[in-house]
């Protein structure tokens, strides 16, 4: 008896081990080129288990995602999880400066963890220029059950992935580059890979009279902001970038390069077809993308009337403000978004990044105080697990001030040293004409201000130290700053860098390193077993592990 008593319990311990694992994701991706036609012209594009965009990932808070990926492409291969952060995991991160890339021919199985987090986001390759010809998708992290959302539940979830396109290849748009020469302006715009230009074009989504969707709204493209409206129908923003907003209406919402919004939608208009629409801001001349959206019991297209995008930076600029956290609303966890008091805590440090132009050999290059950050051979987070960092780059090339004159560029591996769990203050500050979009991978961020002209400390008294918004991407517009705060307590090598594919191309982008001065699992993960490695560690043994 007491032997099956033990052995009952047993059981039972077990199998709450199995349960109290969170749920596991399988994907299986078969990369290839493929015709697609974004702007009624063939070309080639990159497709995933031939969709084009790419499957979504569907996917719950905490839930351990895997996506084994077969590279038949004719290049190198990798893919990010923009605004995914990777707890302790800056292995899967998908930059050159943290992963050797697939080769042709050969997979890699990436495995990661949604920790924390709720929200919509995408994926994308990002080897060279991959991002502008497709490789991207969806990513969707949904709340657990046990946490309630601040809305009801949506009738449906719509997907909207919008950006400019160039109608060329990758690989041109690459050598247009490497030979000096700018990308110029974009051919068009698309929605889910495709424009309807004309109107005849089959409806992307329908809506049941009465009825409220969630639509995710994403802009993958590669150089321009987007202002994204539906013809006669309110947008209630309810989230961006992970974070639940305070739930305003707008009539239109300018969506910059890397950044997603959720919003609500009511079927309450007449019964008929009504457009979609995106098109470019900020340019000479407007570039639009449509799609259709069809009511069930509709009798009628869309009116060609196209509702005017607003005009101007300041319109744009008062909206980014607009924007507020729900301080009520729990997110990923059971706490409220708003009970972490960022206010309160003591600045360490305060660094200040300024973009600048300039040529270089007679070649574009862009950079960050003063340096052009230059991809090597051997990924940094791999020189650095190994302990080669003095073969492959040197720490702290720049200072946290900006050199007195950015003239001159240098090209060089740009890697910052923070220290592990330090609250740190970063400004970004653009003397240039266009705007500029960062995204930091591994971090979620509070922007606390966004203001024309140039920083200086007394500019902290402008801050937003309430109820600024976490997010993971920044704008900074023309002649303009951006202050925001983060802690460091996410340790791995992590990559800052401009959303402006042109841009962090010709290098505007840097690494942050993160260590834990521990070593220990509590802080970071091991080098996974199945990692790929390439250039100077390829045939050096593996470092003893970290111990727990």
């Amino acid at each position: 008896m007491a032997r099956g008593v033990v052995l009952a319990l047993m059981l039972c311990l077990m199998a709450s081990a199995v349960m109290g694992e969170d749920p596991y994701l399988y994907f299986t991706w078969n990369v290839t080129y493929g015709t697609i036609a974004p702007l009624g012209v063939d070309q080639q594009g990159i497709l995933i288990n031939g969709q084009f965009p790419g499957p979504e990932i569907n996917s719950t808070s905490n839930n351990n995602v895997v996506v084994n990926v077969f590279n038949n492409l004719d290049e190198p291969l990798l893919f990010t999880w923009h605004g995914v952060q990777q707890r302790k995991n800056s292995w899967q991160d998908g930059t050159l400066g943290t992963q050797c890339p697939i080769a042709p021919g050969t997979n890699y199985t990436y495995k990661f963890q949604v920790k924390d987090q709720i929200g919509s986001f995408f994926y994308y390759p990002t080897v060279g220029l991959q991002r502008a010809v497709g490789g991207f998708g969806g990513l969707r992290i949904n709340s657990r059950l046990l946490i309630p959302v601040p809305y009801a539940d949506p009738e449906d979830e719509y997907w909207v992935l919008i950006g400019d396109w160039y109608g060329k290849t990758h690989k041109t748009l690459q050598s247009m580059l490497d030979n000096g020469r700018t990308l110029g302006r974009p051919a068009g715009v698309h929605i889910n890979g495709q424009n309807n230009v004309d109107g005849t074009g089959k409806a992307l989504y329908t809506m049941k009279p009465g009825k409220t969707y969630k639509y995710r709204i994403c802009n993958v493209g590669i150089k321009d902001s987007l202002n994204f409206r539906i013809q006669g129908h309110p947008l209630k923003l309810v989230e961006s970038e992970g974070s639940h907003t305070v739930q305003n209406i707008y009539d239109s919402l300018d969506v910059h390069v890397g950044q997603c919004f959720s919003v609500l939608v009511t079927a309450d208009k007449e019964p008929k077809d009504y457009y979609m629409v995106a098109s470019t801001r900020f340019t000479k001349k407007a570039l639009t993308g449509k799609g259709t959206i069809s009511y069930t019991n509709g009798k009628g297209p869309a009116s060609p009337e196209i509702p005017l995008a607003p005009v101007g930076w300041a319109w744009s600029l008062n909206q980014f403000r607009s924007f507020r956290w729900n301080l009520t609303a729990s997110a990923a966890r059971p706490n409220p978004q708003g009970s972490y008091h960022y206010g309160q805590i003591n600045i360490t440090r305060t660094i200040k990044f300024v973009n600048s132009v300039s040529n270089v050999n007679g070649k574009l290059r862009y950079a960050i105080n003063g340096v052009s950050h230059v991809n090597t051979e051997t990924p940094l987070k791999l020189a650095e697990y190994y302990g080669i960092t003095d073969k492959v780059f040197n720490y702290d090339i720049i200072a946290d001030e900006p050199p007195a004159s950015l003239d001159n560029i240098k090209l060089a591996p740009n890697v910052l040293n923070a220290t592990f769990r330090t609250f740190i203050e970063i400004i970004f500050e653009n003397p240039t004409k266009t705007i500029q979009s960062y995204n930091l991978n591994g971090y979620s961020f509070f922007a606390v201000a966004v203001e024309p002209g140039t920083w200086t400390p007394e500019k902290r008294k402008n801050y937003n130290l309430l109820d600024a918004i976490s997010r993971h991407t920044v704008q900074v517009y023309p002649k303009s700053w951006a202050a925001i705060m983060l802690t460091f307590d996410n340790a791995g090598m992590w990559n800052l860098r401009s959303e402006i594919a042109e841009n962090r191309y010709l290098g505007q982008q840097l690494y942050i390193s993160v260590l834990s001065p521990e070593h220990s699992l509590r802080d970071e993960y091991n080098l996974p077993a199945t990692q790929l490695v390439c250039g100077l560690v390829k045939d050096l043994p593996k470092p003893p592990p970290y111990s727990s």
